[in-house]
């Protein structure tokens, strides 16, 4: 793997458990494929060759791990980090990253001297934070450079629209704050055409006159994964792809995003078991034929949704096969009718869909939750993670 820009010189981590690390053929492991990472981090920056680009890498890298992430997007296009607490930014920093990160929700008590000593960027959105960060700066011996966030709709974090103007004067008078940036965040970008996204646009404008008007020159980054693929006119500054980064595509239309994330494990015994016979507790199936089973060491402590019960399907031996009976604890059972299965299989639980395997998508779907749910949940101590 060659290193990227403005990266200290370290071994690339090959693996997320390091008991794990003598183990020839992990039971469960999650393989990040670095040469898609690096393919869908080109192709979001050039949908936004205007903008800089924030390579999102919160939450571990949504499963695929933060330090690797963040190494081959910087690579690949990207010029900033994004992470959601300080913890997360100061890791990226041990890890030897010296390019711009933002880290923009912590506790009102955190201390922000130690980001600050760190060159990490700070997102802001109340007065008592701003005050905070002016009064760390200070411990810090250097200005802190800070991220002000308004509310334009999704009333989560940032600041109310009717106290921004306030807002942003004090942060123009505290001279141990640079203002870099103002941003906020979109609620419905993944629905292309929905009213929402042009509203909050709107509102953000407005946020960015009321800045000029207290003395403040700040850029602008507003767009995420969906508004990066569907609205050029939102990508202003920066704009901060999370989830296709990863591969993963928020919105309805087609796009060249590749997932980098397969789980897999491997078959650890087969039997044949007679038509009549059922599989795992409570029984909820039993065989219509003879047939043979293959259990697989992988369950939902290993991140294998329990809902997935009787829904689910491997790639095992060339083929799509169904998880049969219920998702335990440690394994599940695939049922492979007449073929000859042998311990020691590979069994792709989700990957790249490219040979009809399952995804990540498809879990979520079948469990009516989102993609980013299931690669997040990847992140567990006993599945390791390998990079290729």
């Amino acid at each position: 793997m060659s290193a990227a820009p403005r990266v200290a010189g370290r071994p690339p981590i090959t693996c997320y458990d390091t008991m794990n690390r003598a183990m020839a053929a992990p039971r469960a492991e999650v393989v990040i494929d670095l040469d898609n990472l690096r393919h869908n981090t080109a192709y979001l920056a050039a949908r936004a060759p205007g903008a800089e680009l924030m390579a999102v890498v919160k939450a571990d890298g949504y499963g695929h791990g933060a330090v690797e992430v963040a190494r081959t997007a910087l690579g690949s296009g990207a010029t900033w980090l994004g992470s959601c607490s300080i913890p997360e930014a100061l890791a990226l920093r041990a890890g030897g990253i010296t390019a711009p990160v933002l880290a923009w929700l912590d506790t009102p008590d955190t201390d922000f001297a130690p980001a600050i000593a760190e060159g990490v960027d700070l997102g802001l959105s109340t007065p008592r934070a701003l005050e905070s960060a002016a009064a760390a700066a200070r411990r810090a011996g250097r200005r802190a450079r800070v991220h002000l966030k308004i509310d334009t709709g999704l009333s989560r974090n940032g600041c109310p629209a009717d106290e921004w103007e306030a807002f942003v004067e004090l942060a123009a008078a505290t001279p141990e704050v640079e203002v870099h940036a103002i941003w906020s965040h979109l609620a419905c970008a993944d629905e292309p055409g929905h009213p929402a996204t042009d509203a909050q646009a709107e509102r953000f404008d407005d946020a960015y006159r009321a800045a000029l008007r207290a003395g403040l020159d700040p850029k602008r980054h507003l767009a995420n994964s969906a508004a990066l693929l569907t609205r050029p006119d939102l990508h202003f500054d920066l704009v901060r792809p999370g989830i296709a980064l990863y591969g993963l595509n928020p919105v309805p239309d087609e796009h060249d995003l590749r997932p980098v994330m397969t789980f897999r494990s491997s078959v650890v015994r087969t039997k044949r078991i007679r038509a009549g016979e059922s599989v795992s507790y409570g029984l909820t199936w039993t065989a219509k034929s003879d047939t043979s089973l293959a259990l697989v060491p992988v369950g939902y402590a290993d991140g294998v949704p329990r809902a997935l019960s009787n829904r689910m399907h491997v790639r095992l031996a060339g083929r799509r096969r169904p998880v049969v009976g219920r998702v335990c604890m440690d394994q599940v059972v695939v049922d492979c009718g007449d073929d000859e299965i042998a311990e020691g299989d590979e069994v792709v639980l989700f990957g790249t869909g490219v040979d009809g395997g399952p995804t990540a998508r498809e879990w979520a779907d079948t469990t009516g939750t989102i993609d980013y749910e299931i690669v997040t949940g990847m992140h567990r101590p006993r599945v390791v993670r390998t990079y290729r």
